[in-house]
């Protein structure tokens, strides 16, 4: 089965990556709702982040309320807004602004069970990463931020400039080598701006038996279990990644960069 998943544009939920399919830990699905639409769904052993795209909803997950969630007109105009429902939960989403509503609904195996809560604009710590040639802005959403009131999941946006490469220099997670590398799969889901353009995601590993690279464009995903994975924008275009992490050994991510590559450009400057 294939890694890539691109976009299929439907209406209502669509479960896009199946937990134990292409992934052991996470999941990845999209709601969109129409005007005045709701949705009703429960978390299971999975618990749950949904995370407002574009539009404004009321949320219900178990015995809590939240009313007008969402201001953003899409992913680029402003920081995310999010709900986190825990396992065992049901939760219901009604759109309220009388125009179109997507959210991600991302998810990962888990225990222990916590409280429901909001991720608001506020609460997202923003970052920025690089220099020439690879600059871009990280939003952690449940990150840590979110250390104590969560399980296992980690989930955060990277806005990648026009013509910038991020995720670089190229990192990998995929083996628990404390204190050098934990294990954690990943699942990005892209958005383009304008949505004419693309970026290029690359997957590959040490010895090169893994060598991969997909045209990306609004609304596709890419899982990655395996291997350093950067992405480059194209010049013109903004290149957009919501991000979900998790794995067997804990929250704290602790990356290893390509050692090849970190000493070639030490070496070139």
């Amino acid at each position: 089965m294939s890694n890539f998943f691109p976009f299929d544009e439907q209406k209502g939920y669509r479960e896009i990556v199946k937990i134990g399919d292409v992934t052991r830990y996470t999941g990845f699905s999209l709601l969109t709702l129409e005007q005045g639409e709701s949705f009703r769904g429960e978390t299971g052993g999975k618990e749950t982040v949904l995370i407002i795209l574009s539009g404004s909803c009321n949320v219900r997950a178990g015995e809590e309320f939240f009313e007008d969630l969402g201001k953003r007109e899409n992913v680029f105009s402003g920081k995310a807004t999010a709900v986190y429902v825990p396992i065992n939960s049901n939760y219901e989403i009604q759109e309220i602004a009388g125009k179109k509503l997507e959210i991600a609904v991302v998810s990962a195996l888990a225990e222990k069970q916590y409280a429901p809560f909001v991720i608001r604009p506020e609460d997202v710590v923003v970052n920025h990463r690089g220099t020439a040639g690879y600059q871009r802005e990280v939003h952690d959403i449940v990150v840590e931020n979110a250390e104590g009131k969560v399980d296992r999941i980690v989930v955060g946006e990277t806005f990648s400039y026009p013509g910038q490469w991020s995720s670089y220099p190229s990192h990998k997670h995929d083996k628990f080598d404390p204190p050098v590398e934990t294990e954690m799969e990943e699942i990005y889901h892209f958005k383009v701006f304008p949505k004419e353009g693309f970026g290029v995601q690359v997957i590959y590993n040490d010895e090169l038996s893994l060598r991969e690279a997909y045209m990306v464009k609004d609304g596709d995903t890419v899982v990655i279990n395996e291997g350093y994975h950067p992405v480059a924008a194209a010049p013109g275009f903004k290149v957009y990644y919501l991000w979900l992490m998790a794995g067997p050994y804990g929250r704290k991510l602790t990356p290893k960069d390509d050692p090849k590559l970190v000493s070639a450009l030490k070496n070139s400057n």
